[in-house]
């Protein structure tokens, strides 16, 4: 009889994928062999793969890889890509549909994003070792006409609302509260997708463009009420990405919610002149730590050279066990490296992600086995 771990699904899930570069596949350098250990892996794309295509005037902080790129993601070992962010119609149509091809051409699944709403909410459904795995991907941060429609191309919306509530209302320029609310027939219609996945697949995974980018810890409300519907709905695993930085992992029903996944392999590097745009100078008084450095393809802030590696051991149509790897990325190449537990670094990112999810108070039970941290 074979090895029960023979049937074993071993995935990886890592957070924005964007290099910018002449050789794309050189950011993958020190990770590749780990990513191509799993059976499945997902990433979450930020950057569109195309030379057409007119940069929208909505569009902000944006460039465009070449079409290497969709061969270095595949080459590095991912097999899923979420394209529904608000980044995916910053090159107009042309270059959107242009980075679905590249990516399918070499046979990507790309979820999130579509010809039409339809299209964009239909999920991908892998199969291996006996087991089917189906993912959905939403966008929640949408300039204007980014999201698909029935006769429009774009992204899944998963919309929220903001409300701006003066607490004393007697006593104008004082502080306010502030409620997030999900729009309901976004929400609705995504309990559906999930409902209708689960009946196609064993496990369903949910990846989630979402939340306060920069801001160190602050979840907004509407977060947790889209993530507690999504598992309430039938999703196993929820994978949320967009703020650039670590953020709170929760456990809910028994089911784990990875508020940001932060940044994974991103170029960024800074000229003079986007250093003092305004634009620029706006988010970055989000973050303290945001000093440019123009020697340097990473620029953004300290908090985000912290990051990590989900992995999940799916077994029997089930997920058995969920846990991260930690992992830091290097400002002057802005490629990702694993940890090993001797590291300090290892400690650093355990702690900043505890930091995080305490502030929201919230609160993980972990283990650490060898270099991976085990979520209990």
């Amino acid at each position: 009889m074979g090895n029960s771990s023979d049937k074993e699904i071993l995935f990886y899930a890592v957070g924005d994928v964007a290099p910018f570069r002449e050789d794309p596949a050189s950011i993958f350098k020190d990770v590749t062999r780990t990513l191509n250990r799993a059976d499945i892996a997902f990433c979450q794309l930020e950057i569109n793969i195309s030379e057409r295509g007119t940069r929208l005037p909505q569009a902000r902080h944006t460039t465009r890889a070449n079409p290497k790129t969709a061969r270095a993601i595949k080459e590095a070992g991912i097999r899923v890509v979420s394209f529904a962010g608000n980044h995916c119609m910053d090159w107009g149509q042309e270059a959107f549909f242009d980075t679905i091809e590249a990516l399918k051409g070499e046979g990507i699944s790309v979820i999130g994003v579509g010809k039409n709403i339809e299209e964009a909410r239909k999920p991908a459904i892998l199969e291996s070792k006996g087991s089917r795995v189906a993912f959905l991907a939403y966008n929640t941060i949408l300039p204007m006409g980014y999201w698909a429609e029935a006769n429009r191309p774009g992204c899944a919306p998963m919309r929220a609302w903001t409300l701006y509530e003066q607490i004393e209302h007697d006593q104008p320029g004082t502080p306010c509260r502030i409620h997030t609310f999900p729009h309901r027939e976004d929400l609705e219609a995504m309990r559906e997708d999930i409902k209708k996945a689960k009946t196609q697949a064993d496990v369903v995974i949910l990846s989630m463009h979402w939340g306060i980018h920069f801001i160190p810890a602050v979840l907004a409300s509407y977060q947790r009420d889209m993530a507690h519907v999504a598992i309430d709905s039938g999703a196993d695993l929820i994978l949320g990405h967009h703020a650039h930085i670590l953020k709170s992992i929760e456990v809910y029903k028994g089911r784990a919610i990875f508020y940001s996944l932060c940044n994974f392999a991103v170029d960024l590097p800074f000229t003079k002149e986007h250093a003092e745009s305004k634009s620029f100078k706006e988010i970055q008084k989000l973050n303290p730590d945001w000093i440019p450095d123009f020697d340097c393809l990473y620029n953004f802030p300290t908090d985000s050279q912290k990051t990590i590696i989900v992995k999940c051991i799916i077994s029997k149509g089930a997920i058995k066990s969920v846990s991260f790897l930690p992992t830091y990325v290097r400002k002057k190449t802005a490629q990702p490296e694993i940890l090993t537990s001797k590291d300090e670094r290892f400690r650093e990112v355990v702690r900043y992600i505890e930091e995080v999810t305490n502030n929201q108070g919230l609160d993980i039970k972990y283990n650490i086995s060898g270099d991976e941290v085990v979520l209990l």
